[in-house]
């Protein structure tokens, strides 16, 4: 089976161009290939992951991968799935938000010049003059085919900016630009990236001849029909101090039953055998399997300390009741229950335990908690026992 091929059964594929081409070359031998992320948030979060993880399995096979950070792209907005225009960032916002991609992005990727590459379009974007670049560059595009993209579409009944009309025109010249700079052949991004990316596969034929190609990634939606990575909280993002990694490893244990399957295959590194064998457990035993998704996904993101002490802080959500039963963190002192509930990570900080006790959400012992500074004091007889919420529990015991 060849890699694309490869790629497909673990569903990773949505679209490609010139497939026969591609297939070819991924086979033949090492490729350069790109993702763009524009940091218009402090952190990733779980929708970016598939294609991350796809990076990796890509560097894993040989291929180079070149992980782009748009400084630039992000001073203009993609209008993709918009509605309206995206809230303009300051220089020193995006400045501070690419600083945090590159961070994460080195967690998953050999990002070490060789093996892989990272760069921000800032560095070319900035520096183009506008005149030239569109006597040379922006006569190479049809108005009448960039109207016809589904992300020009939805905009146009709303109102689409010129600033926003621009970003499709960048994007393909970040392609061109890889391709110059790198020898960059392939361009990989979400589904509904796929106008863009056709528009910077056609500029690269047109403008050096090369052989480049694009490929697109589904968008995931859950069996209950929302989007792959959202909740009702908002995004899942990778950054600990944002989502903390036991509301991380929550989130993926909770996904639906019916997601397990396709959530092995694309967002774990485990062999296809194994995808196949958890894939199929049903009833009951389906908690194994969407307990080592939980801890796969924790253990890539967070680290494996961290995987195992989110499972263990999580030991209630996976039917524990009684105390005994409880995860159990050890207390070498009387503690804070502020303090105590941020150390089991059971809550993100302080202030969240603060404001969980001010709501009536944290118990201890069985009483409703009133006091967030309350000192609990566990003895070798008695242990303590905190509840948050219906979910939530550890047991406090002594050193």
């Amino acid at each position: 089976m060849g890699a694309v091929q490869r790629l497909q059964s673990r569903g990773y594929v949505q679209q490609t161009t010139h497939p026969e081409e591609l297939a070819t070359a991924i086979d033949a031998g090492p490729i350069k290939f790109y993702v763009g992320f524009d940091p218009t948030a402090a952190s990733l979060h779980v929708g970016h992951l598939m294609q991350i993880v796809l990076m990796a399995k890509l560097q894993q096979l040989g291929h180079v991968p070149i992980a782009l950070v748009g400084g630039g792209t992000s001073r203009v907005g993609d209008p993709t799935g918009r509605t309206d225009l995206r809230q303009m960032l300051s220089d020193e916002q995006i400045a501070q938000n690419s600083a945090a991609f590159r961070r994460q992005l080195e967690r998953f990727l050999v990002l070490d010049g060789e093996r892989g590459i990272l760069v921000d379009n800032a560095d070319w974007l900035l520096e183009l003059r506008y005149i030239p670049f569109l006597r040379d560059i922006g006569r190479q595009f049809s108005v009448n085919r960039m109207l016809t993209s589904e992300a020009y579409k939805m905009r146009l009944e709303r109102g689409l900016s010129f600033i926003e009309f621009n970003y499709q025109i960048l994007q393909a010249y970040d392609f061109l630009e890889l391709f110059r700079r790198f020898g960059c052949r392939l361009q990989i991004g979400g589904d509904d990236q796929w106008g863009n990316i056709v528009a910077g596969v056609d500029l690269v034929r047109r403008m050096e001849q090369g052989e480049v190609w694009g490929l697109t990634t589904p968008l995931l939606t859950t069996a209950a029909g929302a989007k792959m990575g959202k909740t009702a909280a908002g995004a899942v993002w990778l950054d600990g101090a944002m989502t903390s990694p036991f509301d991380y490893w929550q989130y993926w244990y909770n996904v639906d039953d019916r997601d397990v399957p396709k959530l092995l295959s694309l967002y774990t590194f485990l062999p296809d055998e194994e995808v196949a064998r958890l894939s199929a457990l049903k009833g009951a035993d389906l908690r194994d399997a969407k307990r080592v998704l939980a801890n796969e996904q924790t253990r890539l993101v967070h680290g494996e300390e961290a995987a195992r002490a989110a499972e263990a802080g999580a030991g209630a959500m996976v039917g524990a009741v009684a105390g005994e039963d409880l995860p159990t963190v050890v207390l070498a002192e009387p503690t804070r229950l502020t303090v105590a509930l941020e150390t089991a990570g059971i809550v993100k900080s302080r202030g969240e335990a603060r404001r969980l006790v001010a709501q009536g959400g944290v118990t201890v012992d069985g009483e409703k908690a009133t006091d967030a500074e309350q000192l609990l004091s566990p003895t070798p007889e008695a242990a303590v026992v905190v509840r948050v919420g219906k979910k939530r529990a550890v047991r406090f015991a002594v050193a």
